[in-house]
């Protein structure tokens, strides 16, 4: 990537002052490796990222330019990675989740985008599309990542198929809920522990289905929409019906903390092998997420917060407060082998039309990687670092 605009602090022109040069490749920027001084050996420190994120080979480049925006402001590569035909599809109902927004703006930080820049940059990525020789008038705009050099680390959902039961027996026991219509005396929901284990919502009539595992319902919870399928071969889609508003925590980050699970081996995958090992302590690990996912029913395909169909492999859950829903990406995504190790990166442009209560910050996207058993697998692996660019126009456009 060839910086257009670096905007730096003094602390950083101190830095800078300290580094020999930069050397400029064809297609990016190489930075030098952190000096032996002690001020830049505490700016190289892994402790600038959570410690559950600080393994080998995590993809972090951890020589890149600190900085105290949000976003830097860059110019766009020479040529963007052309997508597959279904992110057309995922373009058009971006678009149309645009056109049904009223005028507003989004503050981020010192960055201010409006929805005309939004439907712009829409609008210069079809014309791309129509034709790939165009090159659309785009600025890209670095995000600051976790440890505000540009890394961001980005894991997988998906969507899960799960066979149910329209009533309960001795298997088929446990809820999958709507969403109440009332709250405590103090106007809150009850917590997971409250629900799973104390039967906090039994009898008011919300139950949709009923599953045979309490910890495939969490992980339904985590992805937060899924395909379930009735004994008599029904299958019905839930979304996204609201949150209890609990505080969300990481079981991963838990296990890491107690020392159950090493942080280089976390994944959806050895999280479910502990709980299996474990079920003694289920309800303690659960229950240290009090957050608590409802659904609701009737739609057809799974859909975003956003409430536009998710595009396989192209759209992404984002914290709204920096990156806007409707916004069109330009990623670094990893790129992992049959074992889950990280072999290297390719660009890829991803649709925002997502949100999650895990999803906080300059530092973390969720990358939606389909419906079923492959897309859990590649969902359960991604845990790496990339580098995320929030695509804007170079000045605000007039109307379209």
């Amino acid at each position: 990537m060839f910086l257009n605009d670096l905007h730096l602090t003094p602390k950083n022109k101190l830095n800078i002052m300290l580094l020999s040069r930069f050397i400029i490749g064809s297609r990016r920027l190489i930075r030098p490796i952190c000096l032996t001084s002690v001020t830049l050996i505490a700016a190289c420190s892994f402790n600038e990222i959570d410690h559950s994120n600080d393994f080998e080979n995590n993809g972090r480049d951890a020589t890149a330019l600190k900085r105290d925006q949000l976003y830097l402001k860059e110019s766009l590569p020479p040529g963007l990675p052309y997508p597959e035909d279904n992110f057309r599809d995922g373009l058009t109902q971006q678009q149309a989740y645009l056109n049904r927004l009223s005028d507003r703006q989004f503050q981020l930080e010192d960055t201010q985008v409006d929805l005309a820049d939004l439907k712009h940059v829409a609008y210069e990525i079809s014309l791309w599309l129509d034709n790939p020789k165009y090159t659309p008038h785009l600025v890209a705009h670095q995000l600051a990542g976790q440890d505000q050099r540009g890394n961001v680390q980005i894991t997988g959902y998906y969507v899960p198929v799960m066979p149910v039961r329209h009533l309960p027996d001795e298997e088929f026991r446990y809820p999958l809920y709507r969403k109440p219509t009332q709250t405590n005396a103090e106007g809150r929901y009850p917590s997971r522990e409250e629900i799973d284990f104390e039967s906090a919502l039994a009898g008011q009539d919300l139950e949709i289905a009923y599953t045979a595992d309490l910890v495939d319902n969490f992980f339904l919870h985590v992805q937060g929409s899924g395909v379930i399928e009735y004994e008599d071969g029904e299958q019905k889609l839930l979304s996204w019906g609201g949150v209890n508003g609990h505080p969300y925590r990481s079981i991963g980050k838990e296990l890491i903390e107690r020392g159950e699970i090493d942080r280089a081996d976390i994944s959806a995958q050895s999280i479910r092998q502990w709980l299996d090992e474990h079920p003694h302590r289920m309800r303690e690990i659960l229950s240290t997420n009090p957050s608590y996912l409802f659904f609701s029913e009737g739609l057809e395909k799974p859909v975003g917060a956003a409430n536009v169909p998710l595009t396989p492999l192209y759209s992404a859950a984002v914290d709204p407060s920096v990156i806007p829903l409707g916004s069109i990406l330009l990623a670094q995504v990893p790129k992992l082998d049959a074992s889950g190790e990280l072999v290297g990166h390719e660009f890829r442009l991803l649709l925002a039309q997502d949100k999650g209560g895990a999803i906080k910050g300059p530092g973390h996207i969720d990358w939606y990687q389909g419906i079923g058993e492959e897309a859990h697998f590649h969902a359960g692996q991604l845990k790496h670092f990339g580098k995320v660019w929030l695509l804007l126009p170079p000045s605000k456009p007039s109307s379209y």
